[in-house]
């Protein structure tokens, strides 16, 4: 049996999207996204948590979120979980947890096109260009970044 490695998020942006270049011209999207959870406890009190995912776009579904995304605006996003590691400069080892988007779709009107990457239905605005074929394995490695600060 194989295995399985899918994220599917629907929820507001915390932050613009950040877009840098790996050394070789790609370029990177990052952003942050917060979900909303209510319920009611044992005393009937209605409670909330919201819980913050960093999320990753690489070639062109990057430069769309970031042409399109803002903060604040509810975006449905599907993509993988990739955690990376690395040593700070206090040498404490940090881990970090994303969702490497693979289809953005733009869930509020305006200037965006419905859809954007691998995903499927109407699209507004003109096709979107389809997604480059993904990083490399780990694209935090510092000979794909500019630098070596993951974000």
């Amino acid at each position: 049996m194989g295995s399985l490695n899918r994220a599917m998020l629907i929820g507001r942006l915390g932050r613009d999207p950040e877009l840098r270049y790996t050394k070789s011209g790609g370029a990177v999207a990052s952003f942050s996204i917060a979900t909303d959870s209510r319920w009611k406890d044992k005393e009937g009190n209605q409670q909330e948590r919201t819980d913050w995912h960093n999320i990753v776009a690489w070639g062109n579904l990057a430069d769309l979120a970031q042409k399109y995304l803002k903060k604040g605006r509810l975006v449905y996003i599907e993509g993988r979980l990739q955690t990376s590691d690395w040593v700070d400069n206090q040498n404490v080892k940090r881990y970090k947890t994303e969702v490497v988007a693979n289809n953005i779709q733009f869930l509020e009107r305006g200037d965006a096109p419905a859809s954007a990457g691998q995903g499927h239905g109407p699209q507004t605005g003109g096709d979107a260009p389809e997604p480059s074929p993904g990083p490399p394995p780990n694209a935090q490695d510092e000979a794909y970044l500019e630098d070596d600060i993951p974000f």
